[in-house]
């Protein structure tokens, strides 16, 4: 699914409302349902002030409740042009309601989400239902996200690394293949900001870092800003620029490495997640191909 943004837009004050851009889209279970803590917060990150005028989006105050059920609560976030921004948490911190509110895919109850006037976002939601019984090739499901011509249609694919399903039957595609298709579905819209909830589910292990190295091409090839959702710790981490853990609030906020050492990580994820990132981020001296083979990691990784 891609939407496109409505430039400039402002979310604010008591607000309800759900859309989708296709019914057989859906932007992710909602991860936010409520939930009692049996723990007390440390001192959350200071407030980042007024909303960032040179942001893509920026939130302040962000807010989710439903049915007196707090989801959200105050959170702030700027994503900037050519950085890769990583929310993660656990199951139920509402990472996914984030992503589909600063969208303006569903309301706020508080706060402000801005969005730069123009801005084009593509988007990769953490479901994609098919109807397996529908005939549809990749190409034909390509035009109906983006009507394209055939040649940038084989370029989208090529770039991904999926040029040779192009004539394939949407139903007969892996899970990796899926995802590369839906990242192809995405750049059609020449966006300026790449959203992916859990752009690996689905793929084998061996796969997930060579896909978050794409990830992070496009984002050089592109200059895009990007917003990821995931649950790959050690993984997305080390390839992001700017990590968010969330827990209904900003448990704590930085470069990867910081919040790895941050208490509030630490209590959630567990010290051998701590300490897995920092093994992971020193001795990570090869990737894997797209059929999961170890191969020597390109210059400058």
């Amino acid at each position: 699914m891609a939407v496109g943004s409505t430039g400039g837009e402002r979310d604010a004050g008591a607000r309800r409302g759900d859309g989708s851009e296709d019914a057989h889209v859906h932007g992710g279970q909602d991860d936010g349902h409520g939930h009692e803590h049996g723990h007390t917060h440390s001192q959350p990150p200071q407030s980042l002030g007024p909303p960032d005028p040179s942001a893509l989006i920026s939130a302040r105050g962000l807010t989710v409740v439903r049915e007196g059920r707090t989801i959200l609560e105050d959170i702030d976030l700027d994503i900037a042009l050519g950085e890769i921004v990583t929310v993660i948490g656990p199951n139920g911190a509402g990472k996914s309601t984030l992503v589909r509110a600063l969208l303006g895919l569903i309301g706020t109850t508080r706060g402000t989400v801005m969005r730069r006037p123009g801005l084009v976002i593509g988007y990769a939601p953490q479901r994609f239902d098919v109807d397996r019984a529908m005939p549809m090739t990749v190409e034909r499901f390509l035009r109906l996200g983006a009507p394209a011509e055939e040649a940038r249609i084989t370029a989208a694919l090529a770039e991904v690394g999926a040029g040779r399903v192009v004539g394939q039957q949407i139903s007969s595609l892996s899970g990796g293949e899926m995802q590369r298709v839906v990242l192809a579905r995405a750049l059609l819209r020449n966006p300026q900001l790449l959203v992916l909830d859990e752009p690996v589910r689905g793929v084998d292990y061996a796969g997930e870092a060579e896909l978050y190295e794409l990830i992070g091409r496009l984002r050089d090839t592109h200059r895009l800003g990007v917003l990821l959702v995931s649950h790959d710790l050690h993984v997305v981490m080390a390839k992001s620029d700017r990590v968010v853990c969330i827990n209904r609030h900003v448990c704590c906020s930085g470069v990867p490495q910081t919040v790895a050492r941050d208490p509030e990580y630490v209590r959630l994820f567990g010290e051998e997640a701590a300490r897995a990132f920092a093994v992971y981020h020193h001795e990570h001296d090869h990737r894997h191909d797209l059929a999961g083979r170890p191969a020597p990691a390109r210059k400058g990784e």
